[in-house]
């Protein structure tokens, strides 16, 4: 990996760049003093259809000062702007300055319209049907793609829709993981419940945790597993399988489940253990946006 960042690259990138403007250069200054082997009447010898000959007349002036002009414009261009391995440019521009700049200059003109919710709560904003629309569009930008665009969620990513929250799902909590994102992480515990036949011991008794898992659970099994659970899984999904929200431990006793239903599913994440990320959007959202954007998700676990 060293050698991909190394000094000699700038200079490798800096050299094909002049050299190919060169290179053109020449050609031009070439082909203008060439002339090719012509007949006594100025043609090639080149004849088709019959009567059809190839002349050997020079472009014109004008469309030869068109490609001169490139040249120049090329190396005016590389004195201006970067494109010679490191090289800044004299103007200093730069991709990231100019989307910062357009970023910081759009901020200025919505401004005013994030202006109305300043002194309003998020409890209160998201009663405010324009505030709702704009914090649409704002979920759509930046959470549909792993939400979905009914902010419904999908296999391994979380419905906002209902009411059960990983990491809690007061405003406060909401802007939190808005803000700095959020690590869920599930080590493997295989090694810690024992043999395949603990782990799917273990998954039935969870699988009694929970309404609809009681209807497929192998109670005799189940009943084996309980006591692993309590040694092994009841530190960070407590004793009564309830979750910890100070961890972003997941509730075992309610019919959600964010990576799977059934004995099967629930083994896979004993043995192999899961890890999921939210990244932070604190830096792509003000912090106006931010206080629409939670407000519009906790909107959709608290219809009216």
């Amino acid at each position: 990996m060293s050698d991909f960042v190394s000094g000699f690259w700038n200079y490798y990138v800096s050299g094909i760049i002049l050299l190919s403007i060169f290179a053109c250069w020449l050609l031009l200054i070439f082909s203008g003093k060439a002339h090719a082997m012509t007949s006594h009447d100025n043609t090639t010898g080149h004849v088709w259809d019959g009567d059809l000959r190839e002349m050997n007349n020079p472009l014109p002036r004008w469309w030869s000062y068109l490609f001169l002009i490139t040249v120049f414009f090329g190396f005016g261009y590389l004195a201006l702007y970067p494109g010679l391995g490191s090289y800044p440019g004299l103007l200093g521009w730069t991709s990231r300055g100019l989307h910062e700049a357009e970023v910081k200059e759009g901020d200025l003109q919505t401004a005013p319209v994030y202006a109305r919710f300043a002194n309003m709560t998020p409890e209160e904003i998201a009663k405010d049907a324009p505030a709702m629309a704009i914090g649409e569009r704002l979920f759509s930008n930046t959470c549909a793609q792993c939400h979905a665009s009914d902010a419904h969620g999908q296999k391994g990513f979380p419905n906002l829709t209902d009411n059960d929250w990983l990491h809690g799902g007061m405003p406060a909590d909401i802007t939190q993981s808005i803000m700095e994102g959020r690590v869920g992480n599930m080590p493997p515990m295989v090694a810690s419940v024992g043999t395949q036949d603990d782990v799917k011991n273990v998954a039935n008794y969870v699988l009694t945790l929970s309404p609809g898992g009681r209807k497929i659970a192998d109670t005799a099994r189940a009943a084996l597993g309980k006591e692993k659970f309590m040694t092994v899984c009841a530190a960070c999904h407590g004793p009564d399988g309830k979750g910890n929200i100070a961890i972003g431990s997941a509730n075992l006793t309610d019919d959600i489940w964010l990576h799977g239903f059934g004995e099967k599913a629930i083994m896979d994440m004993v043995n192999n253990g899961k890890q999921n990320i939210m990244p932070p959007q604190g830096k792509l959202l003000t912090a106006a946006q931010v206080k629409v954007l939670t407000a519009y998700i906790w909107g959709l676990s608290h219809k009216s």
